[in-house]
């Protein structure tokens, strides 16, 4: 495999030719760098005109590998061809470089560039690339790897530091401007600057070292960093090309190779992608989440690109706007930074009504105000890192857990939650600088467990985890945010506008026609809840095939209008979808979501059985359960519309028939969820029928049982 080398742009605050000047000092040999053990010249040429100067040397480098290695290649040094080509009219040095020792071996290419700054005459650019090809080398192909790109990332830092070295001694010994190089006109005169003082490589004719004017006030004595400007915001070259300036600045601190990784991902973007090319923090985010590898890296970042212009993510904070439900009970906000600059945003998931949001909004709102907070959080980022002067690329989250109990662990709240952290792990990798998790109580063990296989290592380094009181005084939260600004709820003087969430009122629940918008695109195709509509003479019906006997079919659904009665049937035929008599008039068309199964000609007992006792559910009522089947066959989940005297074998009462009257054209609506468990999957999970002890509502004991199964229903008001 070939292993490849892209530098940034570097800059030096200098001219050309003082940058040439400083580059020659490393020849014939360099003591700044020990692995350059010198160098001899094979050929030499100059233009008439001596704007042309081609040099080509031998190179002799130590190589830091182990003895033994050594001694099997039986070298103990490695010699490169090197040709430098400066061109003084144009202001360019090309240098080209490639191993001798070994070459059929391991290939190692390198071409570096030095350059006038496009925007600024007076500055120098430098930039490299360089690949590794190891073909074979007695065994240790891999270990030969190691050893090349660690070493030749080490140089690659050291040749900078030795470059800003021999600018500073240029400085210190007043020479701080060179000519640049003009036609031949006159001959040298005395004024000239005796040749030991002359730069190997600078123009011969016209040659005057003399003090700028800028700096003729300057002590000779003073660094260049001071020289250069620190203050100078760092600017990029080329719109298409990293400035290193601009790396450590935006970026962070990374390595030669780190720096490389994102300049090779950046520009095979800029190649090959059609759409928006994602910011650099963007790129460099999925670089980290995995390891720099940027095959990975590009993997990921492609899906993420797709998937950011198929939904429209782009403008989602342009675009989205939450209900006023999510304004009022979703118990989470940003407040302030953290000690390193971070943003802050704070959850107070122990006091919010999951199960309510998840019916009243649906988790298409949900996922889509949860994009919109990590949107929301990159912009804050680079907000923060111009205010602080520092990179600031990840945020702080604060989850605080009082409060949290049973009915969080609801089954399909927490299968939405699965989901939306399926989709932030795959799109927003590496934005989590750190997660705060405060007074974690019993049960969130249980809920680690559930959610801990689909978090990325990565991100499970970052969460720190205190139950109790234990994140107060030292060690504690005052580590991670200033004092002043702990809320008032954890014990601090800060007032934190975040809502305090409460039970959703049932009347805010919408079936999954209400909540539809043909305007917005679906972010999830399939919606964990699913409505229905109920008709007098049209039950609605749902088939589950069952393969092994003792699989766990659990459901949870609310009764939104109307009263129904809920069965539970088995048959071995696999039932097929009838459509009722439309020009019966006793029987009204079924609409909407409302599917019937049990055929006419089916016979109870016969052809399907009753696994359960009949339920009554009440309008406003949710219901959860579970059956634990005995036998494979098709299992079918039937609500139909309750009338007043249907279980009753007396005659009816006049109430009864006119309420009946009242209601029987009349449809209902329902919301449910069902899923299949395995048996050893059910007893170590956390069922709906075990997550529906909610401490907003209270447990009727509407339980029954069947003597042919296992299985209950709770219903809670």
């Amino acid at each position: 495999m070939v292993q490849k080398y892209q530098s940034p742009v570097r800059v030096y605050k200098y001219t050309f030719e003082m940058v040439m000047a400083a580059y020659e000092k490393r020849f014939p040999a360099c003591p700044l760098i020990p692995v350059f053990l010198g160098s001899e010249k094979l050929s030499e040429y100059k233009s008439e005109d001596e704007s042309l100067h081609i040099v080509e040397r031998n190179c002799k480098l130590n190589v830091d590998a182990p003895r033994l290695l050594k001694k099997i290649a039986g070298v103990e040094y490695v010699s490169f061809i090197q040709k430098n080509t400066v061109n003084w009219k144009e202001r360019t040095l090309l240098i080209e470089a490639h191993n001798e020792t070994f070459s059929n071996r391991v290939f190692v290419n390198e071409i570096c560039s030095y350059s006038v700054h496009p925007d600024n005459e007076e500055w120098t650019c430098f930039e490299q690339s360089a690949s590794l090809d190891i073909k074979s080398f007695f065994g240790f192909e891999n270990t030969v790897e190691k050893i090349a790109m660690r070493q030749y990332t080490a140089n690659i830092k050291k040749g900078k530091e030795v470059i800003e070295h021999y600018l500073n001694e240029l400085t210190a010994q007043g020479i701080r401007h060179i000519p640049r190089w003009t036609p031949r006109v006159t001959v040298a005169t005395a004024e000239m600057v005796p040749e030991s003082s002359r730069p190997a490589l600078a123009p011969v004719l016209d040659l005057r070292i003399e003090p700028s004017e800028d700096l003729a006030h300057s002590s000779t004595k003073e660094p260049l960093t001071h020289l250069c400007g620190q203050e100078t915001p760092p600017t990029t070259p080329d719109a298409d090309k990293l400035d290193a300036d601009y790396i450590e600045r935006y970026l962070g601190q990374l390595t030669p190779m780190q720096e490389s990784c994102l300049i090779q991902l950046r520009q095979w973007l800029q190649e090959t992608h059609k759409g928006k090319i994602p910011k650099d923090e963007h790129i460099l985010r999925f670089l980290r989440a995995r390891d720099f590898n940027i095959d990975k890296a590009r993997e990921i970042l492609c899906l993420s690109l797709t998937w950011r212009k198929q939904y429209q993510v782009d403008y989602i904070l342009e675009m989205w706007r939450p209900p006023q439900v999510l304004v009022n009970y979703y118990t989470g906000g940003w407040h302030y930074h953290d000690r390193d600059g971070r943003p802050l945003y704070i959850l107070r998931l122990g006091q919010m009504d999951t199960k309510g949001l998840l019916k009243a909004v649906g988790e298409e709102a949900i996922l889509r105000h949860v994009l919109s907070i990590n949107e929301d959080g990159q912009k804050r980022c680079e907000e923060n890192t111009k205010i602080f002067g520092r990179p600031i690329t990840s945020w702080t989250c604060l989850v605080d857990l009082e409060g949290l109990n049973m009915r969080h662990l609801w089954r399909p709240g927490v299968k939405a939650l699965l989901r939306i952290i399926e989709v932030v792990e795959a799109n927003y990798p590496e934005t989590l600088g750190r997660l705060l998790i405060l007074r974690a109580p019993r049960v969130f063990p249980v809920l680690w467990t559930l959610v801990n296989p689909f978090i990325n290592e990565n991100t499970r380094q970052k969460f720190l985890i205190y139950s109790g009181n234990n994140y107060q005084g030292m060690g504690g939260l005052i580590d991670y945010i200033d004092k002043e600004i702990v809320p008032d709820f954890l014990g601090g003087d800060c007032l934190c506008n975040i809502p305090e969430g409460g039970m959703v009122p049932k009347s805010l629940y919408q079936t999954e026609e209400m909540l539809e918008n043909a305007d917005q695109i679906k972010l999830w195709t399939e919606a964990i809840y699913q409505s229905a509509t109920i008709f007098k003479g049209a039950p609605h019906e749902k088939a589950i095939e069952i393969m092994e006997a003792s699989s766990v079919i659990t459901w949870d659904f609310d009764i939104l209008k109307g009263d129904v009665v809920f069965n539970i049937f088995h048959s071995k035929q696999a039932p097929q979808i009838s459509r009722k008599d439309s020009n019966s008039p006793l029987v009204p068309l079924p609409t909407g979501n409302n599917v019937q199964l049990i055929d006419k000609s089916w016979v109870l007992g016969v052809d399907y059985s009753p696994m359960e006792t009949p339920l009554i559910c009440r309008e406003g009522e949710s219901v959860q359960g579970s059956h634990v089947t005995r036998w494979p066959g098709f299992y079918i989940l039937q609500w139909k519309m309750h009338s007043p005297w249907s279980c009753s074998s007396n005659l009816p009462r006049v109430d009864d028939v006119l309420a009946s009257l009242q209601v029987s054209s009349h449809k209902c609506k329902i919301m449910f969820y069902t899923e299949v468990l395995a048996s050893e999957d059910f007893r170590g999970s956390m069922t709906s029928l075990e997550s529906c002890q909610s401490g907003f509502s209270q447990l009727s004991a509407g339980t029954t049982s069947s003597s042919q199964s296992q299985g209950s229903s709770h219903i809670s008001r």
